[in-house]
């Protein structure tokens, strides 16, 4: 081999070593750098991780909270029977028919309720209960307490009633709106039913006879002589005139000056034709059935008064319409239904559903 080949073969090895270095250097710079980089960011991927993983916890720390604070449910209930039942009673449960009964048949599709209407009279607490003691209902919703007499009917065939209390509402009483009068006691109130005040003038009021308006008793869903009062059945005065409903009561008191009514609160005190009175034991203590301040007539088809849900929670308005689900107790598929209905109202979502129809619930 001459001087000339031997010089390239020895320049080509030196290229080779030089090339093989380098890339030798570059991967170990590489491994060196991606070390470090990895041991730089190492701290903050397990900060992260443990970041994560508290996150994932609190989260389920709320899901569960928000679970335990939801409450009872209609989901919740159990002994729901399958099956289509009759029921019926108070029209003052109207909007809890329709908001609440509802919502427990969207929920509980398995559960079927058919409100029905006496086939005799009118409809109300009293037809409810006496519909429920023939055999017609398999419970009854009321706004009044069970009387004796219904109590010893049931006892004369074979069986017991339970009221199984769900709500509140108060009695109110409704007048013309023009009437200028600062309101009424509850005796004051007994005293124009029983035919004994006749004129508005007797109770700071004008020189204005009084038209008293009522359901007839034996089908009204409110009572203004109370079971535990000595005024205990007795009769009105000739004075009351009789209306089917508080739908007509409504009507003839808005073209009635000196008109007045009492009905529930939740059925009268949103309407604009009328004026609900301030309420009181004594004419020094009276109680407004609406939140202060009144709405007047013509704002009210814009912004309706409200219950004054806090005086009647707390006892403190002086005449209180309580709601009971009546239950037959005859071990049968009667009481079966009656309980799971009362208990679905009675569930935190059933109470809530209750006031959002107007009413005060009992939680």
């Amino acid at each position: 081999m001459d001087n000339t080949n031997q010089r390239k073969a020895l320049i080509n090895s030196e290229i080779a070593l030089f090339l093989r270095g380098l890339i030798i250097g570059k991967v170990l710079t590489l491994m060196v750098i991606g070390g470090l980089l990895w041991w730089l960011f190492k701290p903050n991927f397990w900060s992260r991780n443990s970041i994560n993983s508290s996150s994932a916890q609190n989260i389920n720390s709320v899901s569960n909270n928000n679970a335990s604070n939801n409450g009872s449910t209609f989901q919740t209930v159990a002994d729901v029977p399958t099956a289509s039942f009759n029921y019926g009673g108070s029209t003052a449960w109207a909007s809890i028919r329709q908001l609440v009964d509802s919502q427990i048949q969207s929920d509980r599709p398995e559960l079927q309720l058919r409100y029905v209407n006496p086939v005799n009279g009118s409809p109300g607490s009293r037809s409810g209960i006496r519909m429920l003691l023939d055999g017609k209902l398999d419970f009854a919703q009321s706004s009044r307490s069970l009387t004796d007499e219904e109590q010893a009917t049931a006892k004369e065939r074979g069986f017991t009633l339970e009221q199984r209390l769900v709500g509140m509402d108060g009695i109110a009483v409704v007048v013309n709106p023009l009437l200028n009068v600062p309101g009424l006691t509850v005796d004051q109130l007994q005293q124009i039913y029983l035919g004994k005040i006749t004129n508005w003038n007797q109770v700071g009021g004008p020189n204005l006879p009084i038209t008293a308006f009522s359901q007839r008793p034996e089908d009204a869903d409110t009572v203004i002589f109370p079971s535990n009062s000595e005024l205990k059945g007795q009769a009105f005065g000739s004075n009351v005139q009789y209306v089917y409903s508080t739908t007509e009561a409504v009507r003839q008191l808005s073209k009635t000056p000196g008109g007045v009514y009492y009905a529930s609160a939740r059925s009268v005190v949103f309407q604009c034709s009328v004026k609900a009175l301030p309420l009181g034991q004594t004419s020094s203590q009276l109680i407004t059935p609406y939140k202060k301040p009144m709405v007047p007539p013509e704002q009210c088809l814009h912004q309706r008064n409200q219950l004054n849900t806090e005086a009647i929670k707390n006892g403190s308005y002086p005449m209180i319409a309580n709601l009971f689900v009546i239950i037959k107790q005859n071990k049968g598929r009667e009481q079966q239904i009656g309980n799971a209905y009362a208990n679905l109202l009675l569930t935190d979502e059933g109470q809530k559903a209750i006031e959002q129809a107007g009413f005060v619930g009992v939680h």
